[in-house]
């Protein structure tokens, strides 16, 4: 699959791949990180996550990994699959040119880029 067929993805399904971008997490802590990241703007409840976490499963973006520890055991882990890492780049860089065109046009001041 190209990552660019899964273009665009809804705001919930990347901020679930950008929480994974780097390292697994069990699902309540990526959406603490959504929150997070986010400023509070995205807050997914459980049914909104843990269904949007099975359709990116199902979708192979990313995959359950194994308990860290016997005290963690009910807890599922995911990571993002090779495909979910080039999907996010992919859709990444999608916003990031619709930014700069915005940004072309007069829409918004153009960001301070880092380095």
């Amino acid at each position: 699959m190209d990552a660019s067929d899964a273009l665009p993805l809804t705001p919930v399904v990347f901020h679930i791949l950008l929480a994974l971008a780097d390292g697994e997490r069990h699902g309540y802590a990526i959406a603490q990180e959504a929150e997070r990241v986010s400023g509070g703007r995205v807050r997914m409840g459980p049914g909104t996550l843990y269904g949007s976490i099975q359709r990116v499963r199902d979708a192979g973006f990313i995959r359950e990994t194994f308990p860290r520890s016997a005290d963690e055991e009910r807890r599922r882990y995911y990571a993002l699959t090779a495909l979910g890492r080039r999907v996010l780049e992919a859709e990444a860089a999608r916003l990031a040119a619709l930014v700069a065109l915005a940004e072309s046009r007069g829409v918004v001041s153009p960001s301070p880029r880092t380095a």
